[in-house]
């Protein structure tokens, strides 16, 4: 579209004329507060000892600044397209923006735990809205041709800000203060609000469906779904954040909440699909592109999350890397995205491949990446792990651009805000299973392994008893006492036995990662042949 187009804009039946925006400048403006909203998922990660020695509190109390955050945001999310359409758009967004800006401001300042967890929610409800409304944006600011192109922003901005967080969250910790990864958002805030009131207007075709609805009196609040939504989507991030945590089905509490999220899920499903007007349009899976492509989305979402969770969780372990240190073996990935993403929707754009191709060698590079981690050993350095991700980044660099087009190849215009909730949703549920999955399989897997270990191992055995003895000889050399020398040799033995059953637990969570990218494969194949065609809405 180019910048010098005239376009008209109906508002209350007033006919007047204006100046196109460039679609990608609108592009660029939402994606700032997109990633804002997404670094704040994984920045605070590494800051918790710090902000709970600021605030005087346990560092088991302050991991509810993470969990209120994700609750609140899963509780806004799969809402956002009818509060959109409730509100408005742009209304919606700037509202958003606002909020997340406050917040985050008031997070900042927060001078206890109390205050801090209230602020972190207002934070997640403003920051819910921002990632599925600059899609809803992109999707209807370019035409479907050209669709690829801003999807590879969007890409790059989702995959890129949950990776950034960790490295630049211990950065700002180590050489400031931890309230400054509350108050960066801040002036980030602010010229979001500022481009976004300037550059981004209500299509013409969603104001108007937007005013018959009110005329028809389609835009009641729906109590009911607005509860069973709150309810279900809050008990399901709380079980799957917390799980592990509180020993899943060992604790009361967690049982409970599963129980919740199951049936308010169920029940949820059955209200929205009797009511003529609902809150989520689970119709829109009935269309076998979106609902191939949500199911993607998921799997990309535990696949990456659970890897970024997982490589500095085990650098850090391990290999005794910093936070800042550990988290930047993720940067190798992202900047081979950043590279990456542009060139497939090239690839797109021009038909030189087809979305379907993108997406299965994305999955077998994935699932190659993954195998190639659960080879790896205790002795080898960061380098290696940076190479590796760097692969993974290749597969990533290659999906979510095609998988994006595949989602929205056969919905109408008017279905386009609706989507951008559910494949938010979905990536943000894989996410959450992801990182769950982690934490709780590596754990179990660990005590697995370390009772194999030690079944075929005993300290009668002649190999352990020499090991030791010679331990014990080097720790007399450098000190110990003969005394304190054999003892402490036997602890060395023992650490090293948990080391080893704890790098096997996590081989074996990339093994599963690498066999779920292929598990996806068939899935790939049955999506539907299309064609991109039209063009996009004249008003933005």
């Amino acid at each position: 579209m180019s910048t010098t187009q005239e376009i008209l804009i109906h508002d209350s039946g007033v006919r007047t004329m204006t100046r196109s925006v460039n679609p990608w400048f609108i592009a660029a403006t939402v994606t700032i507060a997109a990633f804002m909203e997404l670094l704040d998922t994984s920045i605070a990660n590494v800051a918790l000892p710090y902000i709970g020695g600021g605030l005087g509190r346990s560092y088991d109390e302050v991991t509810w600044i993470l969990t209120t955050y994700l609750v609140a945001n899963a509780i806004v999310l799969p809402m956002t397209a009818w509060l959109s359409r409730l509100m408005g758009r742009k209304n919606y967004y700037l509202l958003c923006v606002l909020l997340f800006s406050v917040s985050s401001l008031f997070c900042g300042l927060a001078p206890s735990l109390g205050f801090m967890l209230l602020f972190r929610i207002l934070q997640g409800i403003g920051g819910g809205g921002l990632a599925p409304v600059a899609q809803a944006i992109l999707v209807d600011t370019f035409p479907p041709a050209k669709r690829a192109a801003a999807f590879a922003l969007y890409t790059i901005v989702i995959v890129t800000a949950p990776a950034v967080g960790p490295v630049l969250g211990g950065w700002i910790t180590d050489n400031y203060d931890w309230r400054w990864i509350f108050f960066i958002n801040v002036p980030i805030g602010i010229v979001a609000m500022w481009l976004s009131n300037r550059l981004i207007h209500d299509p013409e075709d969603f104001t108007r469906e937007r005013k018959q609805a009110k005329a028809e009196g389609k835009m009641t609040i729906d109590g009911t779904g607005i509860a069973l939504i709150t309810l279900a989507s809050a008990a399901l991030e709380i079980a799957l954040d917390r799980g592990q945590i509180d020993d899943w089905f060992g604790s009361t509490f967690i049982t409970t909440a599963i129980f919740v999220a199951v049936f308010g899920w169920i029940a949820t499903v059955v209200w929205e699909g009797r009511n003529p007007n609902p809150i989520i349009d689970f119709q829109l899976l009935t269309n076998r592109n979106f609902a191939i492509a949500s199911i993607l989305f998921f799997i990309f979402g535990v696949g990456l999350f659970g890897t970024t969770t997982l490589i500095p969780q085990m650098l850090q372990s391990l290999y005794g890397y910093r936070a800042i240190d550990a988290g930047l073996v993720l940067g190798p990935g992202a900047l081979v995205i950043t590279v990456l993403a542009p060139i497939s929707a090239q690839l797109l754009q021009r038909r030189m491949v087809t979305p379907k191709a993108l997406v299965v060698a994305s999955f077998v590079i994935v699932a190659i990446a993954m195998f190639v981690y659960s080879d790896m050993t205790l002795d080898v350095d960061s380098s290696h792990y940076a190479w590796i991700r760097a692969l993974q980044g290749l597969g990533y660099g290659l999906f979510l651009v095609p998988v994006n087009v595949i989602a929205y190849s056969q919905l109408r215009p008017d279905e386009n805000n609706k989507a951008s909730s559910l494949t938010n949703l979905f990536r943000n549920w894989g996410g959450s299973f992801g990182i769950a999955f982690i934490t709780t399989a590596s754990d179990r897997r660990q005590n697995l392994h370390q009772s194999t270990l030690g079944s075929n191992l005993s300290a009668a055995s002649q190999s352990i008893q020499q090991g030791a003895h010679a331990l014990a000889s080097q720790l007399a050399q450098h000190g110990f006492t003969s005394a304190d020398a054999g003892p402490a040799a036997l602890g060395l033995v023992y650490e090293r036995l948990l080391h080893e059953s704890l790098f096997l637990a996590f081989m074996d969570c990339f093994r599963v990662l690498g066999w779920l990218n292929l598990l996806a494969l068939p899935l790939v194949f049955a999506i539907r042949k299309f064609k991109p065609q039209g063009d996009a809405p004249i008003g933005h």
